[in-house]
């Protein structure tokens, strides 16, 4: 590490305190002709220091592309129903904002656009978007090298800094990491040493890794016997590399432990075949508990588990309100990540009515129990967590059913709203899953139309007469209320509509979407009228087996 320069930046006393990393110099030599990325540990830290930098900027910023940064507001408000963050309110119009999963994908998208355009030039970022969004900066600062409070890998490191200066898109770039006496050795180790190795997932996630791919293998019928599925194993990338990662088992081993394993939880029917006396072949086929997991790509670690929640859920299914259902489509995987608010879980459960009381009661949950939980008091009963957890998570999936508005509810269960959105689009997945599930099994056909519904409710999360509208191709909340306003209430009408008129009636609407919006519902409504006729033939088709009727005159019919 050698000596560069000075920065020729003057600093006052109270931005030494404000800004002792000296970033406000760092990025007012790029911006606002150039763009920056200033890459932070937390995504409590990217709000502070975008509003930290923007206190600092002279009053010239906010002329650069004014018109542009209040479209840019304006449009936020628009996919936020009225409701805008504070902190971008206050940092877009100096060209500067933050980007993390606290977003919604809606915000995200919004913002990389005009990232992109040049009307913002910078962004306060936390590692997530330096893997799979390509947002280039002529300038990338690390303000510390650190993801949480884990220090920097090397390919993270490279990720990040790969950003500045992208071939094709800027000419030159530069990376900037800043850094602590203390982490000036780790440092150095970290901008030296080689890139770390990869490695194959197959067997770190048993159940989403060897297990689900050895069900679709023979689900599939790609491998049925145990010598294709070695065989099959062999050229796998985990299969090169297993001596490096499970030294103590051959692959074999592996292959005949994982098959065992399915065979045990009911997935997968072994058949032995004797083919000679001395050759014994063992085939496997794909149970139906197995086909409903592998057609509902349903986790493996799951499956069991969902088997037994429905099959509970028969026994008393609570039908006055969506709350059961909506426990029974609430992700496994998000639960272990919940942690609840208890004085809002309490607060929440004493507004259920006796019908979703019900539903709390025989999934073995009490007021009591978290009542005791938000005053502090010690439990003795024994309650399952992941239980309280997911129905304190399905809450959350309830009351946005009942409002449809992600701000709202952010706000009543104090969650990003970025996190409840990732909680509807996951429970929203999983109940097609669920669907697709029941669908495989018989015993589970009281769920199927009831899902059909929960998964469009969950999709769409609006009032039901705006669904239709959104099934249009580049119609979201925001512009299929304005188009129900103006009158467009139905696919007919979208698809009846004139292009010219809709760019005179909605606000902010372009020729481009004017189009693609009208051609869009014209497809769908040809999709659905060729569906309904289909319907219609086959209704007045003869039955094969009607009586004293020959195969050849059913065919004519």
């Amino acid at each position: 590490m050698t000596f560069s320069r000075f920065l020729n930046y003057k600093y006052s006393d109270t931005l030494k305190k404000m800004d002792p990393d000296h970033l406000v110099a760092l990025v007012t030599e790029v911006i606002p002709n150039y763009s920056c990325l200033v890459f932070c540990p937390s995504k409590k830290n990217c709000e502070n220091v975008a509003e930290m930098i923007c206190k600092f900027l002279s009053k010239e910023y906010l002329k650069h592309k004014e018109k542009e940064k209040c479209e840019v507001i304006n449009n936020l408000k628009n996919i936020g129903n009225g409701n805008l963050c504070p902190v971008l309110k206050r940092t877009i119009p100096f060209g500067v904002a933050y980007h993390h999963s606290g977003l919604t994908s809606d915000e995200r998208k919004l913002l990389e656009e005009a990232y992109s355009t040049g009307v913002l030039c910078l962004f306060t970022c936390t590692s997530t978007l330096a893997a799979g969004v390509n947002l280039p900066a002529r300038r990338v600062i690390l303000r510390a090298p650190y993801v949480a409070m884990e220090f920097l890998k090397r390919n993270q490191y490279k990720q990040m800094i790969g950003r500045a200066g992208r071939a094709g898109i800027d000419t030159i770039g530069e990376s900037i990491l800043i850094l602590q006496e203390k982490d000036k050795q780790q440092v150095l180790e970290l901008i030296t040493r080689p890139l770390e190795n990869c490695y194959s997932r197959l067997v770190q996630e048993f159940t989403k890794g060897i297990q689900t791919l050895f069900l679709s293998l023979i689900g599939l019928k790609i491998a049925t016997n145990l010598d294709d599925i070695y065989c099959f194993m062999n050229g796998t990338f985990f299969g090169v590399q297993q001596k490096i990662l499970l030294k103590e088992k051959s692959l074999w081993e592996i292959t005949v432990e994982s098959l065992r394993y399915l065979t045990e939880k009911g997935l997968l029917q072994k058949d032995t075949i004797c083919k000679s006396e001395e050759e014994v072949q063992h085939n496997f086929h794909i149970t139906q508990l197995g086909r409903a997991s592998f057609k509902g790509t349903i986790d493996l670690a799951y499956c069991d588990i969902l088997y037994r929640d429905l099959k509970k859920g028969l026994e008393g299914l609570v039908l006055e309100s969506l709350l059961h259902l909506t426990y029974l489509t609430t992700p496994y995987d998000l639960v272990s990540q919940c942690n609840p608010d208890w004085m809002i879980y309490f607060r929440q459960f004493s507004q259920l009515s006796p019908a979703e009381q019900n539903v709390a009661a025989i999934l073995g949950v009490s007021e009591s129990f978290i009542g005791k939980k938000a005053s502090g008091q010690a439990i003795r009963k024994k309650v399952d967590k992941d239980v309280v957890n997911r129905l304190y998570l399905s809450f959350v999936l309830y009351s946005l059913l009942k409002e449809t508005n992600i701000w709202t509810v952010s706000e009543k269960f104090n969650m990003p709203r970025g996190y409840v959105q990732n909680l509807l689009t996951g429970a929203a997945s999983f109940s097609s899953c669920v669907l697709h599930f029941c669908e495989e099994l018989e015993e589970f056909w009281v769920y199927r139309a009831l899902l059909v519904e929960l998964t469009k409710k969950l999709t769409y999360c609006v009032k039901a007469e705006l669904i239709p509208l959104m099934e249009v191709t580049g119609v979201l909340e925001g512009r299929a209320k304005q188009l129900y306003s103006a009158g467009y209430k139905s696919l007919m009408h979208l698809a009846n509509a004139n292009p010219e008129v809709l760019i005179r009636t909605i606000d902010h609407l372009s020729r481009r979407q004017a189009k693609q919006i009208v051609s869009s519902a014209k497809m769908l409504l040809h999709e659905k009228a060729e569906a309904l006729q289909e319907e219609v033939e086959e209704l007045l088709r003869l039955p094969s087996d009607f009586p004293g009727v020959v195969a050849s005159s059913t065919d004519k019919a």
